[in-house]
């Protein structure tokens, strides 16, 4: 099935019937008929899920993802077992997992309660939380660091919120100022207009790696959040594909596979241009890979 021939409220539509019919013959017995797993990537969720400079799929949940391939070849007994690859983006991923054009979703989308009515997730393989990014020459690295401080975030945005929210509760006397967009408020930080930006940490990471001075920035320790947990996506009510990839997942995370595959994609330079991320892993995670969950909840994560 091609995406070109859906629009997205076809896409929708088919995602119900096909859905069904999948939910009754089960994503493994797919496979096997087929021949073939397919999975759903992204362009540009560096550095997750995007493409290199060959036009490649490639990424940390990409690496995930092919480690799952290899446990629904070995369970299937189909060592030949072809994988396809198909773009999927922010608003046709859910559908295209739906209606069975996609087998996995490997991305970095959040995994909520409100998502789980409509798909299943794997272990979560990456938090994310509300951090501030500053000069490491300011040596700013607790919330009450910034007390009395000129502090940035992007207008319109959860952080801003949740910035405003911890300066009233822990009193902080801080001058919160709102920017158009992530460009203009890490330029503010740049040009000593504000100590402090306040972002989702992998963001901030991303911008930092991509500066001209990369050694010059540091992300905080504490985070205004508790962590947000993204997970690769597969059809609900499927135990027994669920199964397999969580068994897969779990043992990536347990054999010490997992952490080695953070250092590469998120500590070590990356395609297509080598810029390294330098985001250490958090205690939450490090406790998540040697605890997998697939929770929601980012009280689960703390």
């Amino acid at each position: 099935m091609k995406f070109k021939a859906f629009g997205l409220a076809a896409l929708l539509l088919a995602a119900g019937a096909t859905g069904s019919a999948l939910a009754q013959q089960g994503t493994l017995d797919k496979i096997r008929g087929s021949g073939t797993i397919t999975i759903g990537h992204r362009d540009a969720s560096i550095p997750f899920s995007y493409l290199d400079d060959k036009q490649q799929p490639v990424g940390f949940a990409m690496d995930l993802c092919a480690r799952v391939v290899d446990a629904v070849r070995a369970h299937l007994k189909m060592p030949n077992l072809k994988v396809a690859m198909q773009p999927v983006t922010s608003a046709t991923r859910i559908p295209l997992l739906a209606n069975g054009t996609i087998d996995l979703e490997c991305g970095s989308t959040t995994n909520n309660t409100e998502r789980q009515k409509q798909i299943a997730y794997t272990m979560t393989h990456f938090l994310t939380a509300s951090r501030f990014i500053s000069k490491k020459s300011d040596n700013l690295t607790r919330i009450a660091d910034l007390k009395g401080k000129t502090v940035v975030s992007t207008s319109g945005t959860t952080n801003i919120r949740q910035v405003v929210e911890a300066n009233a509760a822990q009193n902080l006397g801080m001058n919160v100022v709102p920017a158009k967009d992530h460009a203009e408020a890490f330029l503010m930080v740049d040009t000593g207009r504000a100590v402090a930006f306040v972002m989702d940490d992998v963001l901030l990471a991303g911008l930092a790696a991509n500066h001209a001075n990369p050694g010059l920035w540091q992300i905080s320790s504490e985070a205004f959040s508790l962590p947000e947990p993204y997970g690769i996506m597969l059809r609900r009510d499927d135990p027994a594909f669920k199964k397999v990839v969580d068994d897969a997942m779990t043992a990536i995370y347990k054999s010490g596979e997992a952490a080695k595959l953070y250092a590469k994609w998120f500590q070590s330079p990356i395609p297509p241009r080598g810029i390294n991320l330098n985001l250490p892993m958090t205690p939450a995670l490090r406790n998540q890979f040697a605890n997998p969950s697939d929770s929601p909840d980012p009280a689960a994560y703390k």
